[in-house]
C-alpha cells in the first residue's frame, strides 16, 4: 500500500509540477537567444510567475517521494513503474495545456503503460 502511495506522489506530483512549470515558461515567452542578459531576463520573468513556484513545489514532493520509495524497493522496479508519468504527462498536456497528441504518440503511451503493467505484475 505504501508503494502505491509513493508512486502516486511521484507520478502525479512530478507530472503536475512539469505541467505548471511549462505553463509558467510559456507565459513568459521564448528566450530569443543565449546571451546572458536575455537568459537572466527570462529567468527573472519566470520566477515572477506563481505557476513556477507551484510546479517546483510539486516536483520537490515527487523527488522526495522517489527517494523514499528507493529506500525500500529495487531500482529495477521503481524506474519502470515511475514511467507512468509519461502517460500522465501526455494526458495532462492535452487537458491543461491544450496540446494535440497524434495517434502515434498515444500508441507509444499505451506501450509504456503495458510495460509498466508487466513490471508491476512481475512482483506477484
Amino acid at each position: 500500500m505504501r508503494e502505491a502511495f509513493f508512486f502516486f506522489l511521484i507520478v502525479i506530483g512530478g507530472t503536475a509540477g512539469e505541467l505548471c512549470v511549462t505553463r509558467a515558461v510559456r507565459s513568459v515567452g521564448e528566450i530569443g537567444g543565449f546571451r546572458p542578459a536575455l537568459i537572466l531576463r527570462f529567468v527573472k520573468r519566470a520566477l515572477g510567475n506563481r505557476w513556477m513556484f507551484i510546479g517546483v513545489g510539486l516536483m520537490t514532493i515527487a523527488f522526495f517521494s522517489l527517494l523514499a520509495v528507493l529506500s525500500f524497493e529495487n531500482v529495477s522496479f521503481v524506474v519502470p513503474v515511475s514511467a507512468l508519468s509519461y502517460a500522465a504527462g501526455t494526458g495532462g498536456a492535452v487537458v491543461f495545456l491544450h496540446e494535440r497528441v497524434t495517434r502515434q504518440r498515444w500508441l507509444g503511451v499505451l506501450m509504456v503503460c503495458a510495460g509498466v503493467t508487466i513490471v508491476w505484475l512481475s512482483r506477484m
